[in-house]
């Protein structure tokens, strides 16, 4: 009813139940709650997966794999931590297990390279792949831990409490793993400076 004092969401938000919410109906068995918390988180974890992986078919499998456990879980989920904290959790353990499976070395050719956009030269665009693949071989030789916390910080923008609630680590560890990964960085990419 519009104007509910009740009701602790805006007007236009009580169509959309929180994720706390779902996840208890969802603990109860509703799967149409527990699809409407796949459909809200499941492209950010493809995203994060993605960027671990450096392979969209591993990162979907990943993430799938991901849900299953989850909803598997669901009548375990204590609520501590948000739900999709909890998923950056389960997905980041998949993707680290399948990253320290995996031989040291990515094959870089698997990687896109990003296109120039037409106002660049022809030389300028071979710059910026080949400045492209650097940083991708770098990020390659990073530890997969180290690459884990680098990718939350930098790419995801997450704090350094929620790396370490993401990772299961305490947040002075994952600022020492993010510090290395930077230090790493700047090394192998000091050429383009």
């Amino acid at each position: 009813m519009p104007g509910d004092p009740r009701s602790s969401q805006p007007p236009g938000d009580r169509a959309r139940p929180d994720d706390g919410v779902l996840a208890a109906r969802a603990a109860e068995g509703d799967e149409d709650a527990f699809e409407t918390l796949v459909a809200r988180h499941a492209p950010a974890l493809l995203r994060l997966a993605v960027r671990l992986l450096d392979s969209r078919t591993e990162a979907e499998d990943a993430v799938q794999d991901a849900f299953v456990s989850a909803w598997r879980r669901l009548p375990d989920f204590q609520g501590r931590a948000a739900f999709g904290t909890w998923m950056y959790r389960i997905v980041t353990n998949r993707c680290l297990n399948l990253l320290r499976a995996r031989r040291p070395l990515t094959d870089l050719d698997a990687v896109a390279e990003p296109t120039a956009p037409d106002h660049h030269s022809p030389a300028r665009a071979a710059e910026s792949r080949a400045a492209a693949k650097d940083l991708s071989s770098a990020l390659s030789a990073l530890s997969a831990e180290q690459r884990v916390c680098w990718i939350l910080r930098e790419v995801d923008g997450l704090t350094y409490d929620e790396i370490a609630e993401t990772v299961g680590i305490t947040g002075q560890a994952a600022r020492a793993r993010v510090f290395r990964a930077r230090r790493c960085l700047t090394e192998a990419m000091r050429a383009w400076r």
